[in-house]
């Protein structure tokens, strides 16, 4: 993520937390909770404050934990329109074992899950969904851009602001959680993992896209394509629908053997997705490939004729309508 031998120090890249005051708690989840706070710095404007928890080591916090933090602070210089914005970091009480870390985003007021959720029916329609998933897998192109993997990608830790623009939020956090524990027993959900990550192999930027795939699946369904109960189970669901693949294809390295999931044919796209028009199923095909070498980068995804054939391109994000609001 970080490159680069300079030292960072804790005191560069945080700075103790006195001048946000939090107003009421809006999220509770495995690592940390999102509290509604203010600024009290700036006319008491209403910030996101998410508060986690660091684990120490004899020199303080560890210095790759230190360096995803500042990786992250400089993202803010490209105020990138589809990633929510970081303003501050901060750590409040130090314990024996570990520190309290306060980062604090912009607030939105509601995340695509309730988006959703509150869509009237018939659901979103069809240009809708073109809009919301060229605006995420743009800011999936921007973070692997930066060499950034968010792998947590799924409908709470997209955020829906009020003019319809679709921020990712939560990202590069996911390494920082591995230098901690869980903190409450929230489930972390599976429904949007890859397979590679199931199966507990190494993996890259391409994690991201299988969860966008979901997502885009997920949008035009009204509902999650892939609802596995635990990892086996979790891959059981996705062969279910996408085949299984030849042993050829399954990584020597894999946590669960190939011959634990009976062979299964694939079905089309859309047949489990029938909302979803012949390229976009070519698309969303694409990215759902079970072997991640084969699966279609977030850059080229920008590029499909899904999109470009309705005027979206890089240049012209909104393609040939405008972005309404939600």
């Amino acid at each position: 993520m970080m490159t680069g031998s300079a030292r960072v120090t804790e005191d560069q890249v945080l700075r103790p937390n006195d001048v946000y005051e939090e107003v009421a708690e809006i999220g509770n989840g495995a690592y940390g909770t999102v509290y509604k706070a203010r600024d009290i710095r700036n006319e008491g404007s209403i910030v996101a404050l998410k508060k986690v928890r660091l684990p120490l080591n004899e020199d303080g916090v560890p210095l790759s934990t230190l360096r995803e933090i500042a990786l992250l602070k400089q993202l803010e210089k490209f105020q990138h329109p589809n990633i929510v914005r970081l303003l501050d970091i901060c750590h409040g009480r130090r314990m024996e074992r570990h520190l309290e870390v306060f980062l604090v985003f912009e607030h939105v007021d509601q995340d695509l899950d309730v988006y959703m959720k509150n869509c009237p029916s018939p659901g979103i329609g069809p240009d809708k969904v073109k809009d919301i998933m060229f605006q995420v897998l743009s800011g999936v192109d921007f973070l692997h851009s930066q060499r950034i993997v968010h792998r947590d990608l799924k409908p709470p830790n997209l955020l829906v602001t009020s003019q319809g623009k679709v921020k990712l939020a939560d990202f590069g956090l996911a390494r920082l959680y591995e230098f901690q524990t869980a903190l409450t027993s929230v489930v972390v959900t599976l429904w949007y993992r890859a397979p590679e990550v199931l199966l507990g192999t190494s993996y890259a930027s391409s994690v991201d896209v299988w969860s966008c795939g979901c997502i885009f699946a997920e949008l035009c369904r009204r509902n999650p394509l892939f609802k596995g109960q635990s990892e086996q189970d979790q891959l059981t669901t996705i062969f279910d629908v996408l085949g299984t693949p030849a042993q050829s294809d399954w990584p020597e390295s894999a946590l669960l053997a190939w011959h634990n999931f009976p062979p299964r044919e694939p079905k089309s796209i859309q047949s489990v997705v029938p909302e979803i028009c012949e390229q976009g199923a070519d698309l969303l095909q694409k990215m759902l490939t079970f072997s991640p070498d084969s699966r279609i980068t977030a850059f080229k995804a920008l590029e499909h004729s899904y999109f470009r054939d309705d005027g979206y391109s890089i240049n012209n994000p909104g393609g040939q309508q405008s972005t309404s609001a939600m």
